[in-house]
């Protein structure tokens, strides 16, 4: 199962994208608080495309100490910045359980929990000039780098809900 952990999320289109994200490919949602906003506000619906953190497998965590007493045991990636390791060039299809923490939009994952383990900081690459991507495009890269190398495993490779040949039928 992928984790997808977000530090302290501020902006509320980010995380109703992320819910989309999560809603997708089965991923679990972890947040930790505080959060700048109502996660079950109404509006949140819109930019998670008409889902809710309900339609999700989800923990909300009241702050940093209560998530690392659960699952500080776990092998955590952390997407940032100042890692240097491509994001690419992690074999995830080793592991069963993957976790990867995604900070603040406005200021990352602060240098002392990424001190702690330098050797799990990932990046993804991109112009120098350039300091991030959006928090949403970020969680949905790397999600969807994580289920390339386990070949999609558990999703659907056409489509469902209209069938697999209806861009074959006619109008």
């Amino acid at each position: 199962m992928i984790n997808v952990v977000l530090y302290l999320p501020e902006i509320p289109p980010n995380t109703g994208n992320i819910i989309r994200t999560c809603y997708a490919t089965g991923a679990k949602l972890h947040i930790i608080k505080p959060i700048s906003f109502d996660i079950f506000h109404p509006n949140i619906k819109r930019a998670a495309a008409g889902r809710v953190i309900e339609d999700i497998d989800y923990e909300i965590h009241e702050n940093y100490q209560d998530f690392l007493k659960k699952y500080g045991d776990k092998k955590i990636y952390y997407l940032t910045r100042y890692g240097q390791k491509n994001y690419s060039s992690i074999n995830f299809n080793i592991e069963d359980e993957i976790w990867i923490m995604f900070g603040t939009e406005s200021t990352g994952i602060p240098k002392k929990i990424l001190q702690k383990s330098l050797e799990n900081c990932i990046r993804i690459p991109m112009k120098a000039e350039c300091r991030s991507l959006n928090l949403a495009n970020s969680v949905n890269l790397i999600v969807y780098e994580i289920l390339r190398q386990k070949n999609f495993e558990g999703l659907s490779e056409f489509e469902v809900q209209k069938g697999k040949d209806f861009i074959l039928e006619d109008e």
